[in-house]
């Protein structure tokens, strides 16, 4: 493919490590679809003439036929996807074949090729996203009177309700998808025309072939369209901040799935044994997701490192883009899945989440605020409550449990009604400040969250990847 130019071949040795096909043979179907709209756009610009291109078509339309039902012969001394399928093609076509490469490079072609392959991907992690974020926005539903301790610090804080953590995880979520979205914009940008890095003598139309691939607008230079790939950088950064909002809820699963929390029975299809202790059920799933978050990262840092020293335009280097982003797309794609199937089959132990309401003083703030109500400066409050809680940790009590007498020790202000300020469910029922934990405050997260879900174009595209 190189021409007249070399008189020997190049060696063996090189030819196996300098070759992607192995690895870059996934953007086939990317790699005959900007063809395709560069044929016709080279037709439509009299470039090409119509059988030319017409034969061109059908031979792409069988290359396609045969890389799908697994009959192709994918060759390593071609070295790549586009080589393999041009090779073919002209088989096929003739000389026709030999025309499609009129007025591009391999350098614009790859280019074109992968950013329409990351954002088939950002798509896909879209709808996995929705599918995530109506799972949990469905338990949130079902678990709105179910109390648990929100923790700050790992320590116990305040009593939430359990519908009021979950829909956490499902605005964390719908940031994921709209990020996705604005990659998407990012990465849809056609560098086809650009060539190998001065544009071309030809009379293109970049634009043409833009359209028809439904991006959103082409290159402005073509030296930057050839040799930057931030579009691939800002996609692994979207899939790692994905990951990191998973591996936050894999951390709970593995925390509450312990024994002496035992918040949640985890599904068994979802969970593992030991090979010698036989009362062990391991969240292993969980903890494999919380390991490849790791991985994910690690495949952002390679694709930055990789960039940040070369000089402008095309560098062969950026072969070593396309491994970490597979890796990344498996792995969020996979992680998306699974925890889909977590969220919507774990069950939660409700009565073991209130008792854990009764250890560490979670009702505390409540003291230090009905103070406030009758008067007493906030930091006064504070420092009343928290001389409580001292007095009934001595004790081996509870707020709740110590006596009026000894509750008034500490301010003369409090009487008989500080026992429904104490109790939980009140505690929670009174936040009804908005995004709150109170119940009035999280049917209206939910119903902004289903007016979000409803404004979305294709609302069930999500539900098609699950």
């Amino acid at each position: 493919m190189w021409g007249g130019r070399f008189s020997r071949d190049t060696a063996p040795l090189a030819e196996e490590y300098t070759e992607s096909v192995s690895f870059d043979r996934r953007l086939y179907l990317q790699d005959i679809r900007g063809s395709k709209a560069h044929a016709r756009m080279l037709a439509r610009q009299g470039i090409l003439d119509n059988e030319d291109v017409e034969k061109i078509l059908e031979g792409l339309d069988r290359v396609q036929e045969e890389i799908e039902a697994g009959n192709f012969q994918w060759s390593t001394e071609l070295e790549d996807v586009h080589m393999n399928i041009e090779s073919r093609l002209t088989r096929l076509a003739g000389e026709a074949g030999q025309k499609l490469h009129t007025g591009r490079s391999r350098n614009d072609q790859i280019a074109l090729d992968f950013r329409l392959f990351v954002g088939d991907c950002l798509k896909r992690w879209q709808g996995l996203l929705l599918s995530l974020i109506k799972a949990f926005r469905d338990r949130a539903e079902e678990n709105i009177s179910v109390l648990l301790p929100g923790y700050t610090h790992m320590q116990p804080a305040q009593p939430v309700s359990l519908g009021h953590h979950l829909l956490a995880y499902s605005q964390m979520l719908r940031r994921d998808y709209e990020r996705a979205s604005q990659c998407r914009k990012r990465t849809m940008v056609s560098p086809l025309g650009a060539a190998a890095l001065a544009g071309t003598t030809y009379d293109v139309d970049p634009h043409s072939p833009a359209r028809e691939l439904g991006m959103h607008g082409c290159f402005k230079n073509s030296m930057d369209a050839v040799s930057d790939r931030d579009f691939v950088m800002e996609s692994l950064f979207v899939g790692a901040v994905i990951m990191s909002h998973l591996s936050r809820f894999c951390e709970e699963i593995i925390i509450w799935s312990n024994p002496g929390f035992a918040f949640v029975d985890l599904p068994d299809d979802l969970s593992t044994g030991s090979s010698i202790m036989p009362q062990k059920k391991n969240p292993d799933v969980a903890e494999i997701m919380r390991g490849k978050t790791a991985r994910v990262y690690g495949n952002q840092m390679t694709l930055m490192t990789l960039m940040k020293s070369l000089p402008l335009a095309y560098n062969r280097d950026m072969q070593e883009d396309k491994e970490p982003f597979l890796d990344t797309d498996k792995t969020v794609g996979d992680s998306l899945r699974i925890m889909t199937r977590m969220v919507r089959d774990i069950g939660f132990n409700s009565e073991n989440m209130e008792k854990a309401l009764r250890r560490g003083f979670l009702n505390a703030t409540e003291l230090a605020d009905y103070l406030t109500e009758k008067g007493v400066p906030f930091r006064e409050g504070h420092r009343i409550a928290g001389e409580a809680v001292a007095f009934a940790e001595s004790m081996g009590k509870c707020l709740e449990d110590l006596s009026l007498q000894d509750l008034q020790t500490f301010s003369p202000l409090i009487e008989e009604d500080v026992y429904k300020v104490l109790d939980y469910h009140q505690a929670v029922s009174r936040r009804e400040s908005p995004g709150g934990t109170g119940p009035k405050a999280l049917f209206a997260q939910i119903a902004e969250l289903d007016e979000w879900l409803g404004s979305l174009p294709g609302r069930s595209e999500g539900d098609d990847f699950f």
